[in-house]
């Protein structure tokens, strides 16, 4: 079963609202906790230690979209359409057609995007903006662009417009903020950068299900899914690359859908460095000195003990509009 995952920052500050300690207080407990261990477990790990000492509660089911967390299994809650995407049918290896669509909800804590396997992306339909729909039995993982989605598989259930006492508003989406990387903080998220490509690293790539996206384990010289069994896999890959801003130097991290945006590849283009690696020097060498934005966040690296950045929107950055910008900055009071 996989981990539940809270970011650090709400898990500081679920614990500073139950237990009346200061964050300092907190991060201390949570640092000698770290040092007990022998540094073998992160500083999540650890706040869920001293959570449990405390008797506090951090995962709780409020049926709100900001206590919805990757790991989760059966959540249910009350959301408002905000867009629906299209369905679309793949090829399973048994040469049968499936179907998956999508759409975004959310209340007014948060948006979320729902994944609607199967007969679900029928109900895609349904929906339009502003229909308000129940999710019943839905589990949530993260995407590859660090983004939480809820899924919908056989046993989970999606009602539309059912009976509710009152209306809300949804949360609109906060802009991202710049940041200069020497400021970049462990806590951060929905945060933007912007600099030079220094480095650039091949890519790596791993197998997954067509169907669910999961990564699948190879036995018995068959690749194997814990949901669909045995599959013929597909690949997804991930490319780094350290970004220098001129105040300091960052990994960025860029799994499937944003190496192609950062390349420009298609999926099919992609796959071909899997084979014939040495065809990727020439995009390194293209990269190189290049400018770009990212907006993601950031997450600790604990083996190599470093900040790295997990893009989530990856822009080719414009001169001019940088120009605009630190004008701007400079001109203010």
């Amino acid at each position: 079963m996989e981990l539940i995952k809270i970011p650090f920052n709400e898990l500081i500050a679920k614990l500073q609202e139950k237990s009346n300690k200061s964050e300092e207080e907190l991060n201390s407990l949570i640092t000698q906790k770290v040092s007990q261990l022998s540094g073998l477990i992160s500083k999540e790990g650890a706040a869920h230690i001293v959570a449990n000492e405390l008797g506090i509660k951090l995962i709780e089911n409020s049926g709100k979209v900001k206590d919805i967390y990757s790991g989760m299994r059966n959540v249910e809650f009350v959301a408002k359409i905000t867009q629906v995407f299209e369905a679309k049918e793949f090829n399973r290896s048994d040469n049968s057609v499936g179907k998956v669509g999508s759409f975004l909800c959310g209340d007014e804590t948060g948006i979320i995007r729902v994944v609607c396997w199967g007969s679900h992306a029928d109900v895609l339909k349904q929906l339009s903006e502003g229909s308000i729909v129940k999710i019943v039995g839905g589990f949530v993982k993260e995407n590859d662009r660090g983004f939480k989605e809820v899924h919908m598989n056989e046993r989970s259930r999606i009602i539309v417009n059912p009976p509710v006492t009152t209306d809300f508003d949804v949360k609109k989406t906060q802009k991202a903020l710049r940041k200069s990387i020497k400021d970049l903080v462990e806590t951060d998220e929905n945060v933007e950068i912007f600099g030079t490509i220094v480095q650039v690293f091949d890519p790596r790539f791993f197998e997954v299900c067509p169907t669910c996206n999961f990564k699948v384990k190879e036995v018995d010289g068959r690749w194997v899914c814990e949901k669909h069994q045995e599959v013929a896999p597909q690949f997804n890959y991930v490319v780094n690359i350290f970004l220098d801003d001129g105040t300091e130097n960052i990994r960025v991290v860029l799994f499937t859908n944003q190496a192609e945006r950062l390349l420009s590849k298609t999926k099919e283009e992609f796959v071909t460095y899997r084979l014939s690696p040495e065809k990727f020097e020439d995009v390194k060498t293209a990269l190189l000195g290049e400018q770009y934005r990212f907006v993601g966040r950031i997450k600790k690296n604990i083996f190599f003990d470093r900040l790295e950045f997990v893009a989530q929107l990856v822009f080719k950055a414009d001169p001019q509009e940088e120009i605009e910008r630190l004008s701007a900055t400079v001109q203010q009071p």
